[in-house]
C-alpha cells in the first residue's frame, strides 16, 4: 500500500513538473517577479506576513509583480498608477472573483454579492445591496440600535474596570460591533446569536485565501491533510440550520403583526420583502438570503472591530492625538450622558483620525482578490485569463512617494487633502476599494466605527496596565481575512465625570 501511494505521488509530481516547465517555456510576457521553482513557484519567498512580504518584494521587482503561489498564477499591485489600470481603465477585465474554498462552501457556491463571479447575477445582487440594504436611508434607520449598543458598551467597560482592573478592549469592541450588526441584520437578539457569531468568527479565521488547499487546488488530498474542507462543511451545516430558524421566525413575526406592519425593517425583513416582490431577473430564494446575510455579517463585524481596535491602539500610542480627539468630543457634546448617532456629523477631528487609521491599518490589507477574465496588457506586460489579482492597499498607504512620513500616525495630514475620501477616486488611498467591486457598505461601516469609537474616547481616559509606556504598546499584527492585532488590547479605563 505504501509503495502504491509513493508511486502515485511520484507520477503526480512528474506530471506537474512537466506542466510547470511547459508554462515556463511559453512566450507569455509576464510581469517581473521573484524566481519560481517547480511545484511551489514563488512560495519560498513568502515567509512572514503576506502584505509585508509583498511590499518588500515589490520594492525589488516593481509595483506590477508576478508571483506563482503554488498552482495559482497571481499579480500583485503596489502602486496607485497600476491600481488605476486594474480598477478603473481595465475594470471589466478584472471584475470577477477567484474561487476560494471557504467562500465557495460558506456562500452556497457564491450565491452572495461579495464573492459572486462577474455577470448578470452579480449586477442584480450588487444593485440590491446598494439600493435596498446599505443605502444611507437604511443606515440611518438603525441609529437607535447604535445608540443603545454603544451605551451598553460604555456600561460594560465601566463595570469591568472597577477596582482599576485592566479591560480586554478587544472583546468589548467585538461584542458591540457584533450586537450592532446582528440587530441591524436580524432584529432583536435571536436565541442563536452567540452560536452564530462564534461560527462566523471561525469561518473568517479559515478564509484568508492563502491556505494550502487554495494554493494547490488540484491536490484534493490536501483537504484530508488539513481538515479544512470538513470543518467548513460542518460549520456551513450548522449555519444553515440557524438561518432556517431566523427566516422562519421573521416570517412568523410578519404574519403575527396585527396591522401588517413590523416597525423598522431589519435586513432579513428587507430580503424577504424583495423575495415576495418577484421582480428580478434571478428570483430571490432563501439560499440567496442566507448567502447575503453571511456577506453582511462577516464584512460588518470583522472590518469594523479591527478598525476600532487599531484606532484605540494608535491613540494610546500617541497621547497628543488622543487628547485632541477627546477635547473635540467633550467640547461638542457638552456633558451629554449618552452619545446619539446624530452627533456624529460634528466629530470632525475624529473623522480625520479614522481616515489615518484606515491608511495605516486597512482591515483588508489586500482588496478582496480579483480574477482576470480576458487577457489584458498592463504597462507592456501580459496578464493572462484566470490570473489572480491582489491589490496591496496596505503597501500603497505606506508608500513614501505618495505620503510624507508614511509610518507616522498624523491625522492632520487629511485636514486639507481634497479628494481623499472613501469613494475610490484617489488611488493612493483605497481602504474600501474602487471600481465595480468596491465595497458597497461604506456608510454602514463608518457609522459602526465612528459611534463606538466616540463612546470610548468621550466616556473614558485610557492608559496601559503594569506601568507600560504608551510608546511601548505592542502593535504586532496577525494576517487573516482581515489584519488584526496579534494580541488582545488590554487597557486601564477611568471613567470621565461630567458636571451637570
Amino acid at each position: 500500500m505504501d509503495l502504491l501511494m509513493l508511486s502515485f505521488i511520484s507520477i503526480i509530481f512528474l506530471f506537474l513538473l512537466l506542466k510547470f516547465v511547459r508554462k515556463l517555456s511559453s512566450p507569455r510576457n509576464l510581469p517581473p517577479g521573484p524566481p519560481k521553482l517547480p511545484l511551489v513557484g514563488s512560495l519560498l519567498h513568502m515567509s512572514g506576513l503576506p502584505h509585508h512580504t509583498m511590499k518588500n518584494l515589490a520594492s525589488k521587482y516593481g509595483p506590477l509583480m508576478h508571483v506563482q503561489l503554488g498552482q495559482v498564477s497571481a499579480v500583485v499591485i503596489s502602486s496607485p498608477e497600476v491600481a488605476k489600470q486594474v480598477l478603473n481603465i481595465h475594470d471589466v477585465a478584472f471584475a470577477s472573483r477567484p474561487s476560494i474554498l471557504a467562500t465557495r462552501i460558506i456562500t452556497y457556491n457564491h450565491q452572495d454579492f461579495a464573492f459572486a463571479p462577474y455577470g448578470s447575477y452579480w449586477r442584480q445582487m450588487r444593485k440590491m445591496a446598494t439600493l435596498e440594504l446599505l443605502s444611507s436611508k437604511k443606515v440611518r434607520s438603525f441609529s437607535t440600535i447604535r445608540d443603545e449598543e454603544v451605551h451598553n458598551m460604555v456600561e460594560s467597560v465601566h463595570y469591568s474596570s472597577l477596582g482599576s482592573k485592566s479591560v480586554n478592549l478587544t472583546e468589548k469592541i467585538f461584542a458591540v460591533i457584533s450586537s450592532i450588526v446582528g440587530r441591524s441584520l436580524l432584529g432583536d437578539k435571536c436565541k442563536d446569536q452567540d452560536a452564530f457569531v462564534k461560527l462566523i468568527n471561525d469561518v473568517i479565521n479559515l478564509g484568508s485565501g492563502f491556505d494550502l488547499v487554495d494554493l494547490f487546488p488540484s491536490f484534493t488530498f490536501l483537504n484530508l491533510v488539513t481538515g479544512n474542507k470538513a470543518k467548513l462543511e460542518k460549520m456551513h451545516k450548522s449555519l444553515d440550520k440557524i438561518f432556517d430558524r431566523i427566516i422562519e421566525d421573521h416570517i412568523l413575526k410578519k404574519e403575527n403583526a396585527a396591522t401588517g406592519q413590523i416597525g423598522t425593517e431589519d435586513l432579513v425583513d428587507v430580503l424577504l420583502r424583495l423575495k415576495e416582490n418577484d421582480g428580478f431577473e434571478f428570483p430571490i430564494t432563501n439560499i440567496n438570503i442566507k448567502a447575503v446575510i453571511l456577506d453582511l455579517f462577516m464584512a460588518g463585524t470583522d472590518s469594523s472591530s479591527a478598525t476600532i481596535e487599531w484606532a484605540m491602539s494608535e491613540l494610546i500610542r500617541h497621547p497628543r492625538v488622543m487628547e485632541k480627539a477627546q477635547a473635540e468630543l467633550r467640547r461638542t457634546l457638552k456633558g451629554k450622558k449618552v452619545i446619539e448617532d446624530s452627533d456624529r456629523k460634528d466629530f470632525h477631528y475624529l473623522k480625520l483620525v479614522i481616515k489615518e487609521v484606515l491608511r495605516m491599518h486597512p482591515p483588508v490589507a489586500f482588496l478582496l482578490p480579483r480574477e482576470c477574465i480576458e487577457e489584458t496588457q498592463i504597462n507592456g506586460y501580459t496578464i493572462p485569463i484566470k490570473t489572480k489579482v491582489l491589490v496591496n492597499v496596505w503597501a500603497m498607504g505606506r508608500d513614501p512617494q505618495h505620503w510624507k512620513d508614511p509610518d507616522s500616525f498624523y491625522p492632520e495630514r487629511f485636514e486639507n487633502c481634497v479628494g481623499y475620501d472613501f469613494s475610490g477616486s484617489n488611488y493612493e488611498y483605497l481602504p474600501f476599494g474602487a471600481g465595480r467591486r468596491s465595497c458597497p457598505g461604506i456608510t454602514f461601516g463608518l457609522a459602526d466605527v465612528e459611534h463606538p469609537l466616540a463612546g470610548l474616547l468621550y466616556h473614558f481616559n485610557w492608559s496601559l496596565p503594569d506601568g507600560i509606556k504608551s510608546e511601548n504598546i505592542n502593535m504586532a499584527e496577525i494576517f487573516g481575512a482581515s489584519v488584526k492585532r496579534r494580541d488582545a488590547l488590554r487597557v486601564i479605563a477611568k471613567r470621565q465625570t461630567f458636571s451637570v
